[in-house]
């Protein structure tokens, strides 16, 4: 009798976790799909605003739709992924969010869905260089409320960073859109050190002559993962 009892009062916590914890995990993945439909979006309405001023048909700019969850953005010598991740994920416990009282008020606050923005070569896809590296440049997460922060490399770090008081706008997005072309325009190729090159074996000589495609980078031959803003 005592093992039933047990049995039903695990169920009944199982059902209450599924009904909490699942469904707002499946809430805030479908409504981040509709959120990164409106990236895309507005993601073609500036490279369209872009193309309306710009006369040097030289400059690339279009975009590619790579399906549900990932759309390319090519603007000049760069291309711009934007990528949906399909989980959604929870802030640590050791987050100094969990400080603010919109965190407080709501564990729910805590979970976010999460797009990621990736800045490669043009011609590493253009040329298809497997091997060619790109950077994150930023993380977008946004929670049930569409209150979002952002993490990532200069102004895009900086600027949103209180997601208590920050809710995602189409306005904003497109102005997130602008951040992310301006610090890729602005992230330049660097002449990579001699020594990187000083020694090829003949397989690597055909490999370039063939096909060019000896790792490119913005900043070959330097470590970035951890560089400071």
């Amino acid at each position: 009798m005592k093992q039933e009892k047990a049995i039903a009062k695990n169920r009944e916590a199982l059902k209450q976790l599924l009904m909490d914890k699942s469904s707002l995990k499946q809430d805030i993945a479908d409504d981040c799909e509709k959120v990164f439909d409106a990236f895309k979006k507005m993601l073609q309405h500036e490279i369209d605003a872009l193309r309306s001023v710009i006369e040097d048909p030289r400059i690339r700019l279009y975009t590619e739709d790579k399906g549900k969850f990932e759309m390319h953005a090519f603007v000049g010598s760069d291309v711009l992924v934007f990528n949906l991740h399909n989980n959604v994920f929870r802030l640590p416990d050791n987050n100094p969010l969990w400080g603010t009282s919109y965190f407080r008020a709501n564990e729910n606050n805590g979970y976010f869905g999460i797009i990621n923005v990736y800045n490669f070569l043009a011609e590493s896809f253009l040329q298809n260089r497997q091997e060619d590296v790109g950077y994150l440049i930023s993380r977008i997460f946004i929670n049930h409320d569409r209150h979002f922060w952002v993490e990532g490399k200069g102004i895009l770090g900086s600027m949103f960073k209180d997601p208590q008081n920050l809710q995602l706008t189409d306005e904003i997005i497109e102005i997130i859109i602008q951040l992310s072309f301006a610090h890729a325009l602005e992230f330049d190729l660097y002449i990579p050190p001699f020594e990187y090159y000083d020694q090829l074996s003949v397989s690597q000589i055909q490999y370039i002559g063939d096909n060019l495609k000896l790792q490119t980078a913005k900043r070959l031959g330097f470590k970035m993962k951890a560089e400071d803003n």
